[in-house]
């Protein structure tokens, strides 16, 4: 069996998409907890760039796990 990986660029549309969905929603936070506009935009631009770039190494690093080994580690200890 043929198993596919992700490409990179299917790594990061899938953190960007993610991140605006997700940016969105801190920025609604910080507005309805502060009040404050600027401090909300500013807080999600810097929470974007650093998660983008942490679920981006997340991926990559399943990436290099090969598919099944968990399930497989888990069925060798019965």
């Amino acid at each position: 069996m043929s198993v596919q990986k992700e490409s990179h660029l299917r790594s990061i549309l899938k953190g960007l998409t993610w991140r605006i969905i997700a940016t969105s929603t801190i920025i609604l936070i910080v507005k309805f907890t502060t009040g404050d506009t600027a401090a909300a935009l500013k807080i999600g631009a810097i929470e974007f760039v650093i998660k983008l770039v942490v679920y981006y190494l997340h991926e990559r690093a399943w990436q290099m796990v090969p598919r099944g080994s968990i399930r497989g580690a888990f069925k060798n200890k019965n």
